[in-house]
């Protein structure tokens, strides 16, 4: 099984390889920036692994990834995690169409360009899957988080429509939606424990997606509950949200008239 898995060299990514790398018969294909740490990963790692150290965003990063794996591994492709992903926290009125801009960039256009190369691949060596890690905040909102949260639901539904489209090829599209997970890039050291969880449980969310073709994990699982919530109740959510953040709740009768 030759898995290729973006963001590898920390984080949720780094956690899916040595998950993965437990499997019988697994070659993987290690994506990120740092060369460094992604070649030390490929070492210590007990299966055969080759990495390409490529900056997504990059207009070429798609096709360099594709030549090697046409190169390193005859062209097969098993598995494509879409992991790697970024946010910079803003409200919009600071943040601006910039943010969203490069929020997207990463999160959502980066996945879609490298499924877009890969996808050939992946219906030549079917039963293939896609595994695209997305975020419980692509259910749910918070204050300073809406580039995050659009370009994850973006990557959510576009999951959703590809699946319908690619399941006649026999290519399976998994979700993971992940919460508050501790890593270098979101380390949440203010937030409770309880709420907390961490990148070895979400790499076995991603490896029970991969194994056993699961449509949806939250982690943790019960996370769920947010994005249920949100649709049976979203004035009650959204009260919670702006309290908990700290931000004033403005009153209807204080609005700029429309």
């Amino acid at each position: 099984m030759i898995v290729c898995i973006t963001g590898a060299s920390s984080g949720i990514g780094e956690a899916t390889a040595l998950r993965l790398a437990r499997e019988p018969a697994v070659q993987l294909v290690l994506v990120a920036r740092r060369e460094e740490r992604l070649a030390a990963l490929a070492a210590r790692l007990p299966c055969p692994a080759t990495y390409v150290a490529a900056d997504l965003t990059d207009d070429d990063a798609p096709a360099r990834i594709r030549a090697h794996i046409e190169a390193e591994h005859g062209g097969r492709l098993d598995v494509l995690v879409n992991n790697a992903g970024a946010a910079w926290s803003a409200p919009f009125a600071q943040g601006g169409y910039a943010n969203v801009r490069r929020t997207m960039a990463i999160n959502f256009d980066a996945p879609v360009r490298l499924t877009e190369a890969l996808l050939p691949l992946l219906r030549a060596s079917t039963p293939a899957s896609i595994v695209n890690v997305a975020s419980t905040a692509g259910r749910i909102s918070r204050v300073g988080t809406g580039a995050y949260s659009a370009a994850k639901a973006a990557l959510l539904f576009w999951s959703d429509a590809l699946w319908t489209e690619e399941t006649a090829n026999d290519v399976h599209v998994s979700v993971v939606l992940p919460g508050f997970i501790a890593t270098e890039g979101f380390p949440h050291s203010k937030l409770p424990r309880a709420i907390v969880s961490d990148a070895a449980t979400a790499a076995d969310a991603v490896a029970d997606c991969v194994l056993h073709r699961k449509p949806e994990r939250y982690v943790p699982r019960y996370y769920w509950l947010a994005g249920a919530l949100r649709l049976a109740l979203p004035r009650l959510v959204r009260r919670f949200v702006v309290s908990s953040s700290g931000a004033k709740v403005v009153a209807p009768t204080e609005r700029d008239p429309a």
